[in-house]
């Protein structure tokens, strides 16, 4: 077990690593939500968000990250595993999405 509680990891990361490959949190949190919002006003209907819908948001996150740094190959993996992830949800029975 780590000697550092949760808060202080959290901001070991945030003001570490993260920072490093991701850019100031405001200017990538900024363009999340520019691709998030472009994303959900071209969603038909308006309906609530679903399964599916929250992976691709995950992936537009990553693409956010992978703007800022491209070389960081988690970001490729991640999004790979998110496009996954959506397959997995048309295994459920009854999605018709």
């Amino acid at each position: 077990m780590s000697d550092m509680n949760v808060l202080k990891e959290a901001n070991a990361i945030i003001y570490g690593d993260r920072e490093k490959t991701y850019g100031h949190p405001s200017k990538n949190l900024k363009t999340i939500a520019v691709m998030w919002n472009a994303y959900l006003n071209a969603k038909v209907g308006g309906d609530d968000i679903s399964a599916k819908d929250v992976a691709a948001l995950m992936m537009l996150v990553k693409v956010a990250r992978f703007a800022n740094d491209p070389t960081h190959r988690d970001n490729l993996v991640d999004i790979c595993g998110y496009a996954a992830l959506v397959e997995r949800c048309d295994e459920q029975q009854g999605d018709t999405e």
